[in-house]
C-alpha cells in the first residue's frame, strides 16, 4: 500500500512538506483525544490537493456510519482502524481499503494471529496490518517502540501479508528498524515533530530519505 507514511498530519503545510519529500501517504487523525486530531474541515481542504498522496484516515472505536460518513464527505483513500475494532466491524467495512493497526504488549503477535485467523475466517482481511508498540493509555503516538529484531519473519498465518511498522521511528532508528523487521512499509507521528501536531519539515525529509535509503538495500 505504500512505503513511507506521514502520520498525524494536521495542515496543508505539513502535507506539503511530506508531498516534497517523497512519502507515499499521510495519515489525518480523527480521534479526539489526540494531540494530532485534525478537523473534517481541514482534512476536506488537504486531500483535494495531493493526489499523489494516499490519503488514509485514522480512526479509533469509531461507528461503522461514522466513518462511512467521513469517506463519502471528505474523500480519503484508505481508512486506519487503531484502536479495539472486532473482526466484525472490519467485515462491515470490507468494502474500503483497511489497515488494521495492533498495539502489541510483546513481540509474539499471539494475539494478532487471533484476530487475522478470525478475519480470514469470514474472507474481509485488511488490506494491510500495522504493528505499533503497545501504551495502556493510548493509541498510537506513544513514541515506545517495538523489539524490532524479534519481528522477522513474522508468524507463518500474517506470511504473505502486506504489513507497516510504527512506533517509536525517527530518522535516526528508521534504517536500523527496517533492516531488522523487513516490513512492507514505515509510519512515523511524533519522530518527525516539533511538538505535538505540528511537524518538522526538516525532519520530514531526513526520515523519509533514511526510509527509502534503506528499503532500497533490501531488494
Amino acid at each position: 500500500m505504500f512505503q513511507v507514511k506521514i502520520c498525524g498530519i494536521t495542515s496543508v503545510n505539513d502535507a506539503q512538506a511530506a508531498a516534497d519529500a517523497g512519502a507515499d501517504a499521510i495519515g489525518l487523525n480523527f480521534y479526539p483525544d489526540s494531540p494530532r486530531y485534525v478537523e473534517p474541515e481541514t482534512a476536506f481542504e488537504i486531500c483535494p490537493q495531493f493526489p499523489q498522496l494516499l490519503k488514509v484516515a485514522v480512526f479509533v472505536n469509531e461507528p461503522s456510519a461514522t466513518i462511512r460518513q467521513h469517506a463519502q464527505q471528505i474523500g480519503f483513500d484508505a481508512v486506519q482502524l487503531h484502536g479495539d475494532e472486532t473482526p466484525g466491524q472490519v467485515a462491515e467495512l470490507a468494502d474500503l481499503r483497511l489497515i488494521r493497526a495492533f498495539r502489541c504488549r510483546d513481540s509474539s503477535l499471539e494475539t494478532v494471529e487471533d484476530y487475522w485467523h478470525v478475519c480470514q475466517q469470514q474472507e474481509s482481511l485488511p488490506q494491510a496490518l500495522l504493528l505499533d508498540a503497545y501504551h495502556p493509555e493510548q493509541y498510537g503516538g506513544t513514541g515506545q517502540c517495538l523489539a524490532w529484531n524479534q519481528l522477522h519473519p513474522l508468524p507463518p498465518l500474517l506470511r504473505g501479508s502486506s504489513w507497516v511498522l510504527a512506533g517509536g521511528l525517527t530518522p535516526t532508528n528508521v534504517a536500523e528498524a527496517i533492516r531488522s523487521a523487513r516490513p512492507d512499509g514505515v509510519d512515523t507521528a511524533g519522530g518527525v515533530e516539533s511538538e505535538p501536531g505540528k511537524k518538522d519539515h526538516a525532519l520530514i525529509q531526513q526520515f523519509v530519505t533514511a526510509a527509502r535509503t534503506a528499503f532500497a538495500s533490501l531488494s
